[in-house]
């Protein structure tokens, strides 16, 4: 299993950079960033140093869209990386919640995030792509490589997953959950005439580890809101009883009353008080190292090939020393 951690782009620049560093030497293997250019600092300008004051690292974003930058630019800007740096980025992508409204626009459709994913892959790797009408490439793209993973939820999503995108990205940690929907994506890729085991399956969750579970809940509390904007999405378009999504997903946004982005991600989000104990413990890995240990061998189990830790909470390094002593060996 490998790992990554995850971060905002908050100032200064040079935080970020140093958390990527102290990552790598605990043995972490990729760095992701959010992307949302209204709420944090532009990520593609700091991949640029992460990738320069690191030797392994694989850095990307958790995720871009395709609306916010033309898709040339995209492929550009990582084929440009992987030109300077060897190959050591990969394109997270999905419809663009945060970055998205946050401008005032709505997130992209599924089917332009489709067509997206084959141009942007296409473009960075020096093939031909038809961009909007146009046919395009860039000519000093000699070779190179982007993997582009998707993040998915619903499923739809996760079957254009499976047909289109070389890894899926699944932001909660529940094993049930987990399990449903890399049957969906496997399923999808199958369907698709594709090997389903050629699609890297990445989870991404906040990770706190200590024993006072009453202050991790807290300090993790925000994710629940974060996953609940798109639970809604999902119930919004197919109902909250439709068989399509799993009820146990659902069931919790209820009492769900709203959203400001201005605290999005963030520990102290007051717009999370509705997310119960229970679905901060099932989404997140909390508590001793044991404990994280434990449900990380049962998403190992399910075909998870990487677990990335959200680290936006009080204890950033500690939680990255902790992995790197106790809980990356114990899964290598």
């Amino acid at each position: 299993m490998d790992f990554g951690l995850v971060l905002q782009t908050d100032p200064p620049a040079a935080q970020v950079i140093s958390l990527m560093k102290r990552a790598e030497r605990n043995g972490f293997r990729y760095g992701w960033t959010f992307d949302s250019a209204v709420l944090w600092q532009e990520p593609f300008v700091i991949y640029s140093q992460i990738l320069a004051n690191t030797r392994r690292l694989t850095v990307g974003p958790m995720v871009t869209n395709p609306g916010t930058r033309t898709w040339e630019v995209t492929a550009s800007t990582f084929a440009t990386l992987n030109d300077m740096y060897g190959n050591r980025t990969v394109c997270g992508i999905g419809r663009g919640d945060s970055a998205m409204r946050v401008a005032g626009r709505k997130p992209n459709t599924l089917a332009r995030l489709g067509e997206a994913i084959g141009v942007i892959r296409d473009l960075a790797e020096g093939r031909e792509a038809d961009v909007d009408g146009q046919r395009l490439r860039l000519p000093w793209v000699k070779e190179g490589r982007l993997p582009v993973w998707m993040a998915a939820y619903g499923p739809r999503a996760l079957a254009l997953a499976g047909e289109k995108a070389d890894g899926f990205i699944l932001q909660l940690a529940d094993p049930f959950l987990t399990e449903w929907m890399v049957k969906a994506v496997r399923k999808a890729a199958a369907d698709a005439g594709r090997d389903p085991a050629s699609i890297t399956i990445c989870v991404a969750a906040p990770a706190y580890v200590g024993d006072d579970l009453a202050h991790a809940r807290e300090q993790c509390r925000w994710f629940g809101g974060m996953v609940g904007n798109h639970v809604a999405d999902l119930v919004s378009r197919y109902g909250e009883h439709s068989g399509l999504v799993p009820e146990s997903l659902t069931a919790y946004i209820k009492q769900r009353q709203g959203y400001d982005y201005s605290h999005h991600g963030r520990a102290d989000n007051p717009d999370t008080a509705f997310v119960p104990d229970e679905i901060v413990d099932r989404f997140c890995l909390l508590g001793p190292p044991q404990a994280h240990i434990d449900k990380l061998k049962e998403l190992r189990e399910l075909g998870v090939d990487q677990f990335a830790v959200y680290a936006m909470h009080d204890a950033r390094e500690a939680v990255i020393d902790s992995y790197g002593e106790q809980i990356i060996p114990a899964l290598r």
